[in-house]
C-alpha cells in the first residue's frame, strides 16, 4: 500500500530550537578547529557536520515527513556518492608512478 503524504501543521517552535542547535554545533566546530587533537580535528569536524546536515535535511528540507520512496532515493544517491569518493581516493592512493 502506498504511503499517503498528509499535510502537518507547522510547529515553528522546533524550527527555532533546530537553529539554536545549529548554531551551537557551528560554535562547537569553530572552537574544535582551535584546539589541537592532532588527526581527531578532522574526523569531530565531520562528524559534527554529518549531525548538523541530518537536522538540515530532516527538519527544514521535510525529509522526515516525506513519502518513503523519497528516502529511498536519497539513500541510493549517498550510497553512489560515498562510492565515487572511496574509488577516487583509492585510485589516487594507489595510482603506479604518483605521490
Amino acid at each position: 500500500m502506498e504511503e499517503v503524504n498528509t499535510p502537518h501543521p507547522a510547529n515553528y517552535g522546533i524550527y527555532i530550537v533546530v537553529w539554536f542547535g545549529l548554531v551551537g554545533l557551528t560554535l562547537l566546530t569553530v572552537s574544535v578547529a582551535g584546539l589541537n587533537l592532532a588527526s581527531l580535528t578532522v574526523a569531530v569536524a565531520i562528524a559534527i557536520a554529518i549531525v548538523k546536515s541530518l537536522l538540515v535535511t530532516n527538519y527544514f528540507m521535510h525529509v522526515r515527513t516525506d513519502s518513503r520512496v523519497f528516502k529511498v532515493f536519497i539513500f541510493v544517491s549517498l550510497v553512489m556518492f560515498l562510492t565515487l569518493i572511496i574509488l577516487t581516493f583509492f585510485d589516487i592512493t594507489f595510482r603506479a608512478g604518483g605521490k
